[in-house]
């Protein structure tokens, strides 16, 4: 009998010490979201769009010119956050405000102003906002860097409707770091997560359990036209959203820097010829004469692996650490260069709009399905090659080889073989007889386009 008691004692005492739990887990996210929905509003904008009256318009208005114009109001809905609570400072997505002729704001308390824009910045779909209210409550920014994959966040926003403002969802950061989510942006570094997020949250919270702001939501991928939660959303990094936000409170534009080099993903094929064991890092095509790249040493072949005490693990992320960089900013570069790792130092630049964060003979010889000649003045004329461009050009591609699949075709010029340059069909040989035991030929090649890449054939 008292086998019994102390048992069912030991199971009474287990339920209740799993539901105080469960009760600790509930009450930490019921006091995230009671703090952070006073910082979160909702934004509605209007705007004037103009059209001209067609002849089925003038038909059933007879009196109105027929070659004149007609207005109506289109409206919109998005999300954004209090900042800074005493300046009336607001962050939000730069498409929820874009182009709007007007924009007001609605807080958590029904209180309504108008507001006015202090900067924006298409290239990281980011805009600060301006109210002048009293009484705001503004959320801290948290350090988006030491977020962890897995990590429980709540998403606070305005889905679909004003009457639906101030929603909470939760979820887990599903991955960092995600680039080439939406067309035309410059500057992406998402943060993905399988809190619901839905048309009008743009602009809205996202937040660690601490009740840190720790990205704005931006986007959603739905796998399909319906623009509805499909558990994949996307929201800006509060890092990045932090140095923007300071540039265009101040200034009202954002300066990036610039380093000068033309880059591409380091592929398995690419990491093998380069002797590499990681696919991690920046494969440099091309490096822009004169430029912060350039004047600290970096070369076509060099994989940057670090930038200023931070690890690249892809082009992306080696563009955006870049831009929100200071200009003038003295920043150490680690590069694998011939196997080994090589240290440089770099004075970076500001960036200015239109720059990018990127002989005499007839022998021939063929490769791997290409037919190459070294370059004459002939071969230059033809293709258009310039003094430097190289020395070596494709003048035929076998249509059905892994050249002609990964792109190469006539005219292309070949620059380097790995990361040596080649002056002569000589050289070529030698060098591509060398490569022959890692199993395949690395090639930089420089495309009609100006552009530069790297290309990998296999044996």
């Amino acid at each position: 009998m008292i086998k019994i008691f102390i048992v069912t004692l030991f199971l009474v005492n287990n339920l209740f010490s799993q539901n105080s739990v469960v009760q600790q887990f509930s009450d930490s996210f019921a006091d995230v979201a009671e703090a952070a929905k006073p910082a979160v509003v909702t934004i509605i904008t209007d705007k004037i769009m103009k059209v001209p009256n067609n002849d089925l318009y003038f038909f059933f208005n007879p009196y109105m010119d027929p070659n004149g114009e007609r207005e109506y109001k289109t409206n919109a809905l998005g999300s954004g956050v209090i900042v800074d609570a005493k300046k009336g400072y607001i962050i939000t997505n730069n498409h929820v405000v874009e182009d709007m002729d007007n924009i007001k704001v609605k807080l958590f308390d029904k209180r309504e102003y108008k507001a006015e824009i202090m900067g924006t910045d298409p290239k990281s779909d980011l805009a600060i906002l301006k109210i002048k209210a009293e009484n705001l409550r503004q959320l801290k920014l948290g350090n988006s860097d030491k977020l962890r994959v897995g990590e429980w966040v709540m998403a606070v926003g305005s889905p679909f409707s004003e009457n639906l403002s101030h929603t909470v969802t939760t979820g887990i950061v599903s991955a960092k770091g995600r680039s080439n989510i939406i067309r035309g942006q410059s500057y992406e570094d998402f943060i993905q997560t399988d809190a619901a997020i839905n048309p009008g949250n743009s602009g809205g919270a996202l937040l660690n359990m601490k009740g840190e702001l720790i990205g704005i939501n931006t986007a959603i991928a739905t796998g399909g036209y319906e623009k509805g939660n499909r558990g994949v959303g996307f929201a800006i990094p509060s890092n990045m959203s932090k140095r923007i936000m300071s540039d265009l409170i101040d200034k009202g534009y954002v300066t990036r820097s610039w380093l000068g080099v033309y880059i591409q993903p380091l592929d398995a094929d690419a990491a093998k010829a380069l002797d590499m064991d990681s696919r991690d890092g920046a494969l440099v095509t091309q490096v822009v004469p004169d430029s912060p790249a350039a004047v600290g040493g970096v070369q076509e072949g060099d994989v940057i692996i670090r930038f200023d005490n931070k690890n690249i693990s892809d082009p992306s992320n080696l563009r955006n650490i870049v831009s929100l960089m200071a200009p003038g900013s003295k920043s150490d570069v680690v590069v694998v260069r011939e196997g080994s790792n090589k240290v440089l130092n770099v004075l970076l630049q500001e960036l200015k709009d239109g720059k990018q964060i990127a002989v005499k003979t007839s022998s021939k010889t063929s490769i791997l399905g290409l037919e190459l000649k070294e370059i004459d003045n002939s071969l230059m004329k033809k293709y258009g090659i310039e003094e430097g461009d190289g020395r070596i050009v494709v003048i035929s591609v076998d249509p059905g080889s892994e050249a002609a699949e990964k792109g190469l075709v006539e005219g292309d010029v070949i620059k380097r073989v790995g990361t040596q340059k080649v002056n002569s069909l000589k050289e070529f040989k030698k060098k591509e007889k060398a490569s022959r035991s890692r199993g395949s030929l690395l090639l930089l090649v420089k495309k009609n386009d100006d552009s530069s890449r790297f290309i990998t054939l296999n044996y």
